[in-house]
């Protein structure tokens, strides 16, 4: 689908719906959890998975339904790093028959994965201006939580 993403409901809430646009008040709110890992994860991957999901349940951003999002993240992680290095070993370029200098296929694959692995870690907020855009839900009950003073940094 093409155009911006939707704003989750808790952030229009709290920033008092500016644009009046109706509020989704049967939005999903999955709980929160480690999924369990993939047995067909390239070994690289599960590595990358255990190295992240504890991390990202910490911040609260991490689900159980989120298991296939994050494994195609890992899955990226691997396949760009595996490409990394064969690029650093063979070099990005190689020259033709013809004696013109052409890109490796490692390189359109480096950059591909690449490109997949920074869009599901943005998803995750795993880069800096990802983690700055994220309201990750507390361990407290929403029900009873003033979000405003969550959002302020206040007590509730």
């Amino acid at each position: 689908m093409a155009g911006r993403k939707p704003k989750p409901t808790a952030l229009k809430t709290l920033e008092g719906n500016p644009g009046k646009r109706k509020i989704n008040k049967k939005e999903p709110i999955p709980g929160k959890g480690i999924p369990t890992c993939p047995e067909w994860l390239l070994t690289e991957a599960k590595t990358e998975w255990e190295r992240l999901t504890a991390v990202m349940d910490q911040m609260g951003v991490l689900t159980e339904v989120d298991r296939a999002a994050f494994a195609a993240y890992c899955q990226s992680y691997t396949r760009w790093k595996e490409a990394q290095e064969h690029i650093d070993s063979e070099w990005s370029t190689f020259e033709t028959d013809k004696g013109y200098q052409q890109q490796a296929p490692w390189v359109g694959i480096a950059n591909t994965n690449q490109k997949l692995m920074m869009q599901a870690a943005s998803e995750f907020g795993l880069t800096h201006s990802a983690r700055s855009r994220i309201v990750a839900g507390s361990t407290k009950n929403r029900e009873t939580e003033d979000e405003m003073e969550a959002l302020l940094g206040g007590d509730s």
